[in-house]
């Protein structure tokens, strides 16, 4: 089918394509002006795109995700925003709702769920693109009720929302005050079994260091004993050498020569052993002088020979001594010892008390601290969603749209008549052009007479036309 023969149905056709646009237009019309008229609130919602809590000051990462705005949406028209504003507004306290719900229910089921229903068929929630604007759009027969219902769905929500986001705060809170009760039990448990322990063992200093100020005194005290020890262990070394050292001749000791008693009397003695000498050489040995100057050099000797004997006593009692005090410093040191062994065991103890009780201090400090942040975000009041703007009651009506719809039928009219035309021409296909002639006979034309014939020529002509129309008939399998 070419564009002429479009044409030619178009116009043979003219009458249905003309009926169905025209009933097509009217009834669009007719409708348009007698539906009833909507009124379309809207209220418009902008989330917090800087994404920082006011209370802990943490950023938001939930708003940059792609869902976070659908969820929104999801929250809008779930049940518990529509229950607000069906509390808010007082819907089941009217009497026309009551006999409404009556009405189409029977009474059964529950008012709020069937408001609800009724309440989300007229509610759209449409997000900006590629921003965090989000309107609220609600269509009613009266414009100051659909403001209303707008502006109830924008509130219901920011309480919603604020709802959402304190509750499992104020759970936690609860949570985390019991736990820190805990803690500090805890803690005060740890606290006093540390300072029993110190009172048990005669523990002082600080807690912080340990609580074992005095092993540092008890190592002060463990390090002087061991260097008197030592000193003492140097002099009884030395002291039974010396003693040693008597037990052959005590004159040859070098502390018997060292002392000044000893040594006048040797020097008394050399002097007496001269003088008997020189006057042993004047007189006679039965001479009263002589025999005096010999009483007087015996009675040196002796002399000199007990004060040998005390020098070298002395020297054995200096080494008893020594050893005795080396005995009683070795004793304490032992003492000394496992008095700072029985220290440090006891600072071991003490410090897994210790660690226990940092670790109690620890997570009661974070416990606490969690608790702090978490009551505060249970108490906040501020959401994350304001009203950027309040619905009004609009002035004009959304629907129906009478230029728009007006428009749509035309288009629809005219697509539906051109379609109707061409159904009911392939239902009774005619010819409308040599071109439909040519493509049934499969033949070309040859000739096109114009004109109106004679009426001899006319008849015959009618007789051929006849047969043409019978053969065509024929070929065409009965269509006209």
């Amino acid at each position: 089918m070419n564009f002429l023969q479009f044409l030619l149905i178009l116009r043979a056709r003219s009458r249905v394509i003309l009926t169905t646009f025209g009933v097509i237009v009217t009834t669009t019309l007719v409708l348009s002006l007698v539906l009833p008229k909507t009124y379309t609130a809207t209220t418009t919602l902008v989330f917090n795109s800087k994404g920082i809590d006011p209370v802990t000051g943490m950023s938001l990462p939930a708003l940059l995700m792609p869902g976070y705005i659908a969820t929104q949406v999801d929250i809008i028209t779930s049940q518990a925003v529509v229950f607000k504003v069906i509390d808010k507004l007082k819907f089941t306290e009217n009497a026309q709702v009551k006999e409404d719900f009556q009405d189409d229910t029977d009474g059964v089921g529950d008012i709020h769920v069937w408001l609800a229903e009724r309440l989300l068929k007229k509610l759209d929630v449409k997000p900006s693109r590629e921003s965090s604007v989000l309107d609220i759009n609600y269509g009613g027969a009266d414009p100051n009720f659909a403001a209303a219902v707008a502006n109830a769905f924008a509130e219901a929500y920011q309480q919603t929302s604020l709802q959402l986001k304190i509750e499992p705060s104020q759970k936690a809170a609860e949570f985390l005050n019991e736990q820190t009760k805990q803690l500090r039990a805890n803690l005060e448990k740890a606290q006093t079994k540390i300072s029993k322990y110190q009172q048990e063992k005669g523990l002082t200093g600080s807690v912080g260091t340990g609580g074992v100020g005095i092993l540092d005194v008890e190592n002060a005290r463990l390090n002087d004993l061991s260097s008197q020890l030592v000193m003492v262990q140097s002099l009884a070394f030395d002291s039974a050498s010396r003693q040693q050292s008597t037990h052959g001749n005590g004159e040859e000791s070098p502390d018997v020569a060292a002392n000044p008693v000893v040594q006048n009397l040797k020097i008394q003695v050399s002097q007496a052993e001269s003088k008997l000498s020189e006057l042993s050489q004047r007189v006679g040995q039965s001479h009263p002088n002589y025999m005096a100057m010999q009483a007087e050099l015996e009675k040196l000797k002796s002399q000199l020979t007990e004060e040998t004997r005390k020098a070298t006593s002395s020297i054995g009692g200096t080494a008893r001594i020594n050893q005795q005090r080396e005995s009683e410093i070795r004793a304490a040191l032992a003492k000394q010892k496992a008095r700072v062994l029985e220290l440090n065991l006891s600072r071991d103890e003490l410090s897994v008390l210790q660690r226990d009780v940092d670790n109690a201090q620890h997570a009661m400090d974070a416990v606490s601290q969690r608790f702090t942040q978490t009551s505060l975000e249970s108490n906040g009041n501020q959401a994350d969603v304001a009203v950027l703007n309040t619905a009004i009651p609009p002035n004009e009506p959304s629907r129906p749209r009478i230029l728009l719809n007006t428009l749509l039928s035309i288009f629809l009219g005219a697509m539906l008549g051109v379609g109707f035309g061409l159904l009911a021409e392939m239902m009774d296909r005619r010819v409308r052009s040599r071109e439909d002639i040519s493509e049934l006979l499969e033949v070309p034309v040859f000739a096109v007479i114009d004109g109106k014939p004679p009426a001899v020529a006319g008849a015959r002509l009618g007789a051929i036309k006849r047969r043409l129309k019978r053969h065509l008939f024929q070929l065409t399998g009965g269509a006209r």
